[in-house]
């Protein structure tokens, strides 16, 4: 069985959707869920689904605890569900075409560092954007660069807020993460 590593940085409610998709799934399971916030609210989360956490500093990170981490729970897949920090390179290749991102936007727009959560929702209104959307990749050495693998949309009206475009964006976050993740491996 495929085993999954979630990285996530806040709330984690993508993260929830991902374990109990996979709670029950022949195909893997998440094995741990790892944050750089000691008091992320994910780590609940997974704590709720019996999932192992692991926390880290970015320093860490960099220094390659993360990485000993992984490997020590031999980890198949990661997953970053809201991971705010950049994943060093050497963390890349250690999981070649086996590191997937959600971004909340249609990437090529609205990607890159400093582009998450509300930022971008607040860019799209701004820009009078008719639709937006999620976009799932693979991640390399660029923010939201990778190669993308599936990609949904929703429509904007002038009526919507940046809320009211977050919430459309989740809800295709929480319907198609998981299921895509399942095809991936």
């Amino acid at each position: 069985m495929i085993r999954l590593a979630i990285l996530a940085s806040g709330s984690g409610s993508n993260a929830e959707k991902i374990m109990e998709h996979f709670q029950n799934s022949s195909k893997g399971h998440v094995a741990l869920v790892a944050s750089n916030k000691p008091d992320a609210f994910v780590l609940e989360r997974a704590k709720n689904f019996q999932v192992p956490t692991f926390t880290f500093t970015k320093k860490e990170m960099e220094a390659g605890v993360l990485l000993d981490k992984l490997r020590e729970e031999k980890i198949d897949w990661v997953i970053l569900a809201g991971f705010l920090l950049k994943i060093p390179d050497d963390l890349i290749r250690a999981f070649p075409n086996r590191m997937v991102n959600i971004h909340p936007a249609l990437l090529p727009k609205y990607g890159g560092k400093g582009m998450y959560g509300a930022y971008v929702h607040e860019a799209v209104k701004a820009a009078g954007d008719k639709e937006t959307g999620i976009t799932i990749h693979l991640v390399n050495e660029h923010y939201d660069e990778g190669k993308i693998i599936f990609q949904a949309a929703t429509s904007v009206t002038p009526e919507d807020t940046p809320d009211s475009i977050a919430q459309k964006v989740h809800a295709l976050e929480h319907r198609y993460f998981p299921e895509v993740i399942e095809s991936l491996i």
